[in-house]
């Protein structure tokens, strides 16, 4: 016999053992008296034996009837608990995982959130790209990317979700200024040793500064240093080389310290913004939906 097979009739015998009678089990089935007595019956023939006593008024099991009724109940209560564990499993955050971060904000910012986030589901298996290039997120296969300062408009089968912008300051050790003074305004930093960021093009961005309602001047600056890491840049204005723009986030922990301090504070600006980046045919499973939760609800920028 196919194995399917074994199982018609099943459902609607227990629920007439259950119910009481064909009325009772149709109504909770959706089917006529008629569908469901004629279902008891068929399985009767297949099995041999008469599970109801059948009288005008009740129904009632037989001795075989009730052992049958006994084992199909435990039977059916097994097939409910296997898929109950296939549906967990189904929801379960397994599997390969790919992210993309940027270099310094994924290292200082991101990564605790990841590890933590792949020590509470240990059968994902996350792979973490560090990236400042702007990257095709689809083809190159990634699940989940944190972005600063991309812009708008997003593809339409990109996911987005705007977290924040960073506060970018001016900067300089302590030390530095004992030895170089401390510049009065912005027109002043010029005679003062700045430390750039370099692009891969070779390129340096303007320096930004906030000025009345709301306005921002940019200011280029003449470069003591170049350099094409925003950590390295950090180790230089800590060493003394000179002054630097940079993002909070960036040099929270120097500036807690007093290793940085902050110097013309009515020139910092809001910098880039900061998003999470999905492929939007990915969002609804559940490992790309639950570290999309947990990177909203962790991730600070300022």
């Amino acid at each position: 016999m196919i194995p399917s097979e074994r199982l018609k009739g099943i459902e609607a015998f227990v629920c007439t053992a259950d119910a009481g009678s064909f009325t009772a089990a149709g109504a909770r089935l959706n089917l006529t008296n008629s569908a469901v007595s004629k279902s008891v019956a068929r399985l009767e023939a297949r099995l041999g034996s008469r599970l109801f006593e059948r009288t005008t008024r009740r129904l009632t099991l037989t001795d075989v009837g009730a052992a049958f009724y006994e084992t199909c109940v435990r039977v059916l209560g097994e097939l409910a608990d296997a898929e109950a564990v296939l549906a967990a499993h189904r929801s379960e955050i397994v599997g390969r995982l790919k992210v993309d971060v940027p270099i310094a904000f994924g290292r200082m910012q991101a990564m605790p959130l990841l590890l933590a986030f792949a020590e509470r589901h240990p059968n994902l298996r996350p792979s973490i790209t560090f990236t400042d290039r702007k990257i095709d997120i689809v083809e190159e296969g990634v699940d989940v990317a944190i972005r600063i300062g991309a812009g708008e408009p997003w593809p339409d089968n990109l996911g987005h979700r705007y977290l924040g912008s960073e506060r970018v300051i001016i900067c300089a050790a302590p030390a530095y200024l004992d030895r170089r003074g401390t510049p009065a305004n912005a027109d002043a930093l010029a005679a003062f040793d700045s430390i750039l960021y370099g692009r891969g093009d070779g390129s340096t961005a303007n320096w930004r500064f906030a000025r009345d309602a709301g306005r921002i001047e940019e200011y280029p600056m003449e470069a003591r240093i170049v350099l094409g890491s925003a950590e390295a840049q950090v180790g230089a204005v800590k060493a003394g080389f000179g002054i630097a723009q940079l993002a909070t986030w960036l040099i929270k922990d120097e500036l807690d310290r007093g290793e940085l301090v902050e110097i013309l504070p009515e020139l910092a600006t809001v910098g880039l913004p900061l998003h999470l980046v999905w492929r939007r045919s990915r969002q609804l499973t559940p490992k790309v939906d639950a570290l999309l939760e947990a990177l909203t609800e962790g991730l600070r920028i300022e």
